[in-house]
């Protein structure tokens, strides 16, 4: 804010409001910046966090789902042991020449009595029982028509076949799988089929005990997308086959793997791990549901999120206050400096103020060689219109001359000062002595058109006399002389009948 202005209006320029403005704007915007990054820095830990409850739960999956493929392996091995044991025990003549009970207890060796195991059976080329683990006397039944059977029959190769899951007619309709190996003569042609069959229960049991949350699932699948077994247990899931779904299309594409997908069973968004079996027609698959994986985390997140949300808010808010206090201390300082540089009455500048900006404007038209015209303005008579109407008419008296006086000068390099009492100085830089006395005549006519009543002057009226004296570059003298001229020409004027202007002779400088 200059005096000029300052001393025109009385109230902060708008340059220095839109500065403030600007300060105030720049401080918030700092304090919302600050708050982004915090909340950027907090949205990128709790990312971090949410990958790292994803890591942790894939390897909980791996971990589990590997502890169940080593528990089947192991025991299917078994299971394949002992079939691979009555394939050999039937080529050996000894064993076969034993009586019934001693070649069953034999060749079996208690194996159908273990837990989850069904029948055990050999049967030969034509599909019917001739051994069963259960009796001496085997079973009457032909069984060259399952697929178990059948495929020993077609390709020599296959060695250890595991079937599809189905309903066992010889226990009950429990589900259950074959285990079987092809019986051949000695010169290699098909002699019959020896099978094992195991019990789903087995697997049921086996995943029951894998804890995977309220939403994950543990399953196992043969490698022609037929399910096998699956935790959660539903009697409706195994032999129902999932080559359609688009997480088979995982399961085949590598050996081994993490994904998320929504599985086709139950709808349920979920994180997969799994495996295939290195030796076996099979597919672990254990997976987590995404809301237990991410549960608390979520807690974690939403307060977390919701303390930072609200300590952003309020930096921001502490920063606009800021701003605030900033914006109303640099107003304060600046009304406190242009009180002090402002006459508080008339709101022109005070007498300090107007030698600073005669001492600034008599340096600068020295310099640059240009006119400076200076104006004393003296209300007429007005220690009688105090004496008649009083100080306070007198003081509305002053403010009036003031604004005629303000409206009378109207480029921002002008400046309007109250020298004391009822004069004033008005100081016009680069303004010709011409211009000057138009100026002084115009701030003359206004106090005389307010017809403010005074009884004590000749012209009825508050009127004011004006002495006038312009500074050419071409001039010698100094500032007191141009001054003193000025003051000079303000008495010629009121000499000469006041309600006038009067300009100092070139002489006098």
């Amino acid at each position: 804010m200059t005096i000029r202005q300052a001393s025109r209006t009385g109230q902060p320029t708008r340059g220095v409001l839109e500065k403030l403005s600007t300060s105030l704007l720049m401080m918030t915007a700092c304090g919302a910046l600050i708050s982004i990054v915090m909340v950027g820095l907090c949205v990128l830990v709790l990312y971090q966090s949410r990958q790292d409850a994803r890591d942790r739960a894939r390897d909980a999956l791996r971990d589990l789902a590997l502890i169940a493929e080593r528990d089947i392996e192991r025991n299917l091995e078994l299971y394949d042991l002992s079939l691979q044991a009555v394939v050999d025990g039937l080529q050996d003549r000894d064993v076969m020449a034993l009586t019934p009970r001693l070649r069953r207890e034999l060749l079996f060796d208690r194996a159908a009595s273990a837990r989850f195991l069904g029948a055990f059976l050999v049967l030969d080329e034509s599909g019917n029982v001739v051994l069963d683990s259960a009796s001496d006397l085997p079973r009457s039944r032909n069984l060259g028509d399952k697929p178990w059977f059948v495929i020993h029959r077609v390709r020599p190769e296959v060695g250890l076949y595991m079937s599809d899951p189905y309903y066992s007619r010889l226990r009950g309709d429990t589900p259950s799988i074959a285990l079987s190996r092809r019986i051949s003569h000695p010169d290699g042609s098909f002699a019959g089929v020896v099978m094992l069959s195991v019990n789903l229960e087995y697997f049921h049991h086996l995943f029951a005990g894998l804890s995977l949350g309220a939403h994950g699932s543990l399953s196992l699948i043969g490698r022609d997308g037929v399910m096998v077994m699956r935790q959660p247990y539903d009697a409706k899931i195994p032999g129902r086959s999932i080559q359609g779904a688009s997480t088979f299309r995982h399961f085949m594409a590598a050996a081994e793997g993490s994904f998320s997908d929504t599985a086709s069973i139950d709808g349920v968004d979920r994180l997969y791990w799994f495996r295939n079996f290195p030796h076996l027609p099979l597919i672990i698959m254990a997976a987590a549901g995404e809301q237990d994986i991410y549960a608390t985390w979520r807690r974690r997140a939403l307060t977390i999120g919701s303390l930072m949300g609200l300590l952003g808010s309020a930096f921001i808010g502490l920063s606009a206050m800021l701003g605030i206090q900033l914006r109303q201390r640099a107003l304060a300082e600046g009304e406190l400096q242009r009180l002090a540089v402002t006459d508080s009455l008339t709101g022109l500048a005070n007498r300090h103020r107007l030698g600073e900006v005669l001492d600034e404007e008599w340096r600068r038209a020295k310099c640059l060689r240009r006119v400076l015209s200076l104006l004393f303005v003296d209300i007429d008579r007005f220690k009688s219109y105090n004496d008649l109407y009083g100080h306070p008419a007198g003081d509305d008296v002053l403010v009036h001359v003031a604004r005629c006086i303000t409206n009378g000068i109207r480029r921002p390099a002008d400046t309007a000062a109250r020298y004391g009492g009822e004069e004033f100085v008005v100081v016009l830089p680069d303004t010709s002595a011409a211009g000057a006395a138009e100026i002084a005549e115009r701030i003359r006519s206004a106090i005389y058109a307010c017809g403010i009543e005074h009884e004590g002057s000749e012209y009825g009226c508050v009127t004011a006399s004006i002495g006038m004296v312009s500074w050419d570059p071409g001039m010698n003298g100094e500032l007191n002389a141009a001054i003193r001229a000025a003051d000079e020409a303000l008495y010629d004027a009121k000499a000469a009948g006041r309600n006038r202007v009067s300009a100092a002779a070139t002489s006098a400088l």
